[in-house]
């Protein structure tokens, strides 16, 4: 498959603008000059629209997707309660359509590829196949007397990593939810795992006050001690939320090399309390990039109102308006992000061809002081006309093929789920 994008103004990876074409051969860019003229199978003009990298969303789950707005503005005990009620009645063929529902959504506001853990994944698997978007699927592992999985969660997930492995655009991984729902023994063999396996693990850490409080109780050590002392931390492991870590252990998760993905959206909505230490990440040299969560504690994907809402999170908490400037924020959801999951990726020559169209004539992105205050402060993923994926055009002018039945099925689907 080849590509041929005219046209374009291109965000380069240290910020500047070019303008030109772009050739995309299989699922590289091969190509970026003022004017390229070899025949392309198709042919997009970019109207001197933006082309910039995809996003990456790095936390999510997406099998949630039919339960968005159906449990909001709850104090956490209830909310707990509620959810759970309506995740009994989830099965394989919801979560598929739960799944297609999101990565549509995903698509349509310009992530190109997501970081997620939840049930029944190989319907979330077989959903990034057939909507052509790149996903990184942990597995979900449990302690076995919480789980609702059919078999032991860790087979599962070594099933899992055997079935999907070697899929272009199916990344499995091992995902040990967290301390207080997998004890210490499971975590190592959740580690063992990934090491044997050679993938990622993904899992929420320190995410409430809660956590660290059970955690100190339990096992006499807060969450990152704890992980330390059985050789859990590596730089294979990617850690949603990290709100409630102290000054030490974001240096012993720098040492480590660990990635955290931040969800301003989530720890707001949920009133975690905490806010992740940006400022103390950042001086560690930490890897940090963005995640939506689920649209059941967000309630969108849209990266670029998760762009914002890091933004502005820091400079309320810190009563800093330079802390964490666009140019950052704009970082954490794109190369960050895919520097956490290892993805080859940019506007040039070589590099993956995750990228997006930003329309410059739409009303959030005018007037053009500057493109990427624009597109953190200013935008909605409404900007983006087209998606194109390892290679593939996903989204062509604002429409997904297939995207009237996949509403349409959510639609009638998620009736059966609603509880009062």
């Amino acid at each position: 498959m080849s590509i041929l994008i005219k046209n374009a103004r291109m965000l380069k990876p240290d910020f500047t603008l070019a303008v030109g074409d772009i050739y995309i051969e299989d699922s590289r860019i091969s190509e970026i000059s003022s004017k390229i003229s070899i025949e392309a199978e198709e042919v997009i003009d970019a109207g001197g629209n933006l082309v910039t990298p995809g996003l990456v969303n790095l936390h999510t789950h997406s099998g949630m997707g039919l339960l968005r707005g159906a449990n909001d503005d709850l104090e956490l005990a209830p909310w707990l309660e509620k959810l759970w009620k309506i995740e009994a009645k989830l099965t394989p063929e919801l979560v598929y359509w739960g799944s297609m529902l999101s990565l549509l959504e995903m698509v349509k506001t310009g992530t190109t590829a997501f970081l997620d853990m939840y049930q029944d994944l190989d319907q979330t698997a077989k959903v990034c196949e057939e909507l052509g978007v790149r996903g990184f699927l942990a597995w979900p592992v449990v302690d076995e007397d919480k789980t609702t999985q059919k078999g032991k969660p860790l087979d599962n997930a070594k099933r899992f990593i055997k079935d999907w492995r070697g899929h272009e655009l199916v990344n499995p991984g091992v995902g040990p939810h967290a301390i207080y729902s997998c004890n210490p023994d499971n975590l190592a063999k959740a580690k063992e795992l990934a090491d044997k396996e050679g993938t990622f693990i993904h899992m929420h850490l320190a995410e409430t006050r809660w956590e660290n409080e059970t955690t100190l109780e339990n096992y006499k050590e807060r969450p990152v001690p704890l992980l330390e002392s059985i050789n859990f931390l590596g730089e294979n492991d990617i850690f949603a939320h990290a709100t409630w870590v102290t000054k030490n252990e974001i240096k012993t998760l720098a040492k480590a090399r660990v990635k955290i993905a931040h969800n301003p959206t989530s720890n707001m909505k949920l009133a975690t309390g905490g806010v992740m230490p940006w400022k103390e990440m950042k001086e560690a040299g930490l890897t940090v990039g963005l995640g939506t969560d689920s649209v059941v504690s967000n309630n969108n994907l849209d990266m670029f109102e998760e762009m914002k809402f890091a933004a502005l999170l820091q400079k309320a908490h810190r009563w800093d308006q330079a802390v964490l400037d666009a140019r950052e924020a704009f970082s954490m959801a794109t190369y960050e992000g895919a520097k956490a999951l290892g993805l080859d990726y940019g506007i040039e020559e070589g590099k993956l061809a995750d990228l997006i169209i930003v329309d410059l004539r739409n009303h959030l992105m005018v007037p053009h002081h500057d493109l990427v205050s624009n597109l953190v402060y200013s935008a909605n993923g409404s900007v983006v006309t087209h998606t194109v994926i390892n290679g593939r055009v996903v989204m062509r002018d604002r429409k997904v093929n297939g995207e009237d039945e996949i509403i349409k099925k959510a639609v009638s689907l998620a009736k059966d789920l609603v509880i009062e």
